[in-house]
Order: C-alpha cells, then structure tokens, then sequence
C-alpha cells in the first residue's frame, strides 16, 4: 500500500480517534526554530560575519552574545514543559560552537545532547542543524542534500539536513529545511526554492518507495513560503497518474493550524506561516509505534515570545533586533512543535 488519499486518512483518523486517546502514552517532542543571527563574536574570514562582530553595525558583543544563549535555552527549556524535547532544530546558526555554548554552558548539559552540524554554502554562514537527546533517540545517519545540477558556485543557500533515527522500535526520517528568502520580493529565490522542493519531494518518495509507503517521514523548517505556495502544495499533492510510483501522499499539518496559530513570522502586519511540519501519511494513519495526528502540530507562542507590534494592530515576535536596533529579544521567528505519541 503506497497511496493515501485524503478522504483515507481522515477515515483512519475518526476510526482511531478513541483508541488514540485513550492508548496515548507521553509524546515524543520535536521543536523547530529559526532562531534569528546566532552568530559568536568573532570574525570568520570565510563569511559575511561582519555585522556580527563587536565593532560591527549590531555591535554585537560578549554580553549579547550571552545573553542571546540564556534566550533560546529559556524557549528550549518551555517548549520542553516537564522535559526538554528529543529534537530540536535549529536554523541560521553560524557554526558548532556555538551551539556547543549553548548545550554546555547552560543546563541543557543536563540532558547530554549530541549535535549535528556542517557548514553550508550560505555566504553569511547561517546553517541548518539540530541537537538531540541521546537518552531519548538514537542517530543512525545523516546528509546534507542539494539540488541535482546546480553547481558549488551557484548555490548560495542552506542544504536540507537529512536524518534518519531509531526511536524504541520505530524507524523515522527528519528533513530539516531553510529555504531561500524571498527579499527583494515574493518571486525572489522561487526558482531556487521549487528546485529545492523537488529535490525533497525526491528523497522522501524514495524512502516511501523503499518499504511499500510504510515510511514515518517529517520535512519541517522555514520554507520561506506560505501553505499554500506552489513549491509547498508541490510537496503534498498526489500525481493521479496511474503509472506512477510516486504517488506517495504527504500532509502538511501547518496548514489546518492556520486558524488557531496564525502564523510564525509577521510582515507588515500580516502573520505568515512560514515554519511548518509536512509528514507522510504513514505517520498519521499507522496503528502502532509513533504516529502524528492533526492536533501535533502548534505553534509555540506564549506571552514572553511576543510584543507589541508597534506599527501596526496586535502583536509581533520579540526578536533580538529591530532592524539596526538592539531589543534583547528571542528571535523574529517564532517555534513551532510536533508531537508524537505511541500506539
């Protein structure tokens, strides 16, 4: 069985709908966050750092710096509620040390976390990577992806961060995903982010493919596209040809949550949903082991993460900076969480 239509997963979902709440047993929590220019203090002569340098236009420094760390291991630490999550991931993150800095020098070293990191062709040197408990889930491998024919010298964005993991007896597959901005405008970096798109799509047909459609697969991260952005909808729409082997359905749970959570980033006033959590529909309609349903998803929002917008009605992320100015904030991002439960 390898095709889930809509209208299946929905059925499935009613049919285990009491069973699931009453078999559930504490989730498995993964958190994704853009964490906004989490750079150290010093020059690196490989990338565009400057600006993050102490004697650079943010003038960042040692105690920014610090306080920068204490911020996000204060948002790890709530998202987590009674425990930190399995998973986090993490995107514009200059290097590996310093989310060393922040699993040492804080009380993540509690909860002994490994790190997956490398660096990418970004040319400010902002990466995609993770931390994870090793106490909770057990890496088997990783790669970093690119598109197919686009050379080193015209990739200047963040490769997809490939993981596959062992958690009690379930395999599960986590692509985490920062896609070119569109600064400059909407059509800005489309091209690149559909060729991206289809490169994810790819892969995670090749693993559904390789056992039969029965693959638990998580493609989270910033898009930098809305729900319903082509490269997005490239992701989760089936091809009816019959002829095709891949024909696997994928589910983005970002979507449903629109009414409830808004959105994780605000633009002139207007919220985007532009961190989101797409999964295979094995995740959601499978009987045992780990699975996802539609009330996994959510975005983490409490009170602490936001201001007050103040040019327009409402509220905004309470980032580090507003443009050139220093606010000691969080990030203008804000995370979004993916719950798995066991059967």
């Amino acid at each position: 069985m390898k095709r889930f239509s809509g209208a299946l997963i929905l059925f499935v979902l009613l049919i285990f709908k009491g069973f699931g709440q009453m078999e559930t047993r504490p989730a498995l929590r993964f958190v994704f966050y853009n964490v906004e220019n989490f750079f150290d203090i010093y020059d690196d002569p490989h990338k565009d750092d400057n600006e993050f340098l102490p004697h650079g236009v943010m003038r960042w420094n040692y105690k920014r710096y610090n306080n920068k760390i204490n911020a996000i291991y204060k948002v790890i630490a709530a998202t987590g509620e009674w425990e930190t999550p399995a998973i986090i991931g993490f995107c514009e993150v200059e290097k590996r040390s310093v989310l060393q800095d922040l699993i040492y020098s804080t009380y993540l070293k509690k909860y002994d976390y490994g790190i997956i990191h490398e660096e990418s062709e970004d040319p400010r040197g902002i990466d995609v990577c993770l931390i994870y408990r090793k106490d909770k889930v057990s890496l088997l491998s990783y790669r970093y992806y690119k598109p197919r024919g686009i050379s080193d010298a015209e990739f200047h964005t963040r490769s997809v961060l490939y993981s596959k993991w062992l958690i009690s007896e379930d395999t599960i597959h986590l692509f985490l995903n920062h896609w070119p901005s569109r600064r400059g405008g909407v059509l800005a970096g489309e091209s690149l982010r559909t060729e991206i798109s289809g490169m994810l799509k790819e892969k995670e047909d090749s693993i559904s493919k390789s056992v039969n459609g029965y693959a638990k697969i998580i493609a989270a991260g910033d898009f930098n596209c809305s729900t319903s952005g082509k490269e997005i909808l490239a992701l989760t729409e089936i091809n009816n040809n019959e002829n095709s082997d891949n024909d696997f359905q994928y589910v983005n749970l970002s979507e449903p949550a629109l009414d409830k959570w808004h959105g994780t980033y605000k633009y002139m006033g207007t919220w985007e949903m532009i961190d989101q959590v797409i999964v295979s529909g094995w995740l959601l309609t499978c009987i045992h082991g780990f699975y996802a349903d539609m009330s996994s998803f959510r975005v983490f929002n409490p009170d602490f993460l936001l201001k007050r917008d103040p040019n327009y009605p409402g509220f905004i992320p309470f980032s580090t900076y507003r443009g050139y100015k220093y606010q000691g904030g969080f990030s203008d991002h804000l995370p979004v969480i993916l719950d798995l439960r066991k059967r």
